[in-house]
């Protein structure tokens, strides 16, 4: 797996991370049961603190991308593709509504009248 970083973003690291290893799953370098490397060889190879990779995965598993295994690393979870670009394209709406004004439960209010 090949993740790289773009320093000219104005996002904090970790959610470049995080970033970073949502599109490998979206392009398929990472399919759902692979292993990720440990976090230290990924902090080393993407050159931040491991406690930044580790913040960026815990985000991605308590968004349910990825799994924590005791003894087994941490791996794709099953669906992970479909939930990653699920989870895309609500930021991009969120962002869009930030834009116009709206916030977050205005959304959701929106979201609860298209039923």
């Amino acid at each position: 797996m090949l993740l790289r970083l773009n320093v000219a973003d104005h996002r904090p690291l970790h959610e470049q991370v995080a970033g970073a290893i949502r599109r490998a799953i979206a392009e398929g370098e990472c399919v759902p049961g692979d292993r990720l490397p440990p976090a230290r060889d990924l902090s080393q190879a993407l050159g931040v603190n491991v406690n930044t990779v580790l913040r960026g995965l815990r985000a991605l598993r308590d968004e349910g991308v990825l799994e924590f295994r005791r003894g087994r690393g941490v791996t794709v979870a099953q669906g992970a593709g479909d939930r990653s670009a699920l989870l895309d394209r609500i930021r991009e709406v969120l962002a869009d509504a930030e834009r116009l004004g709206y916030g977050k439960d205005d959304v959701i209010d929106m979201i609860r009248g298209v039923t």
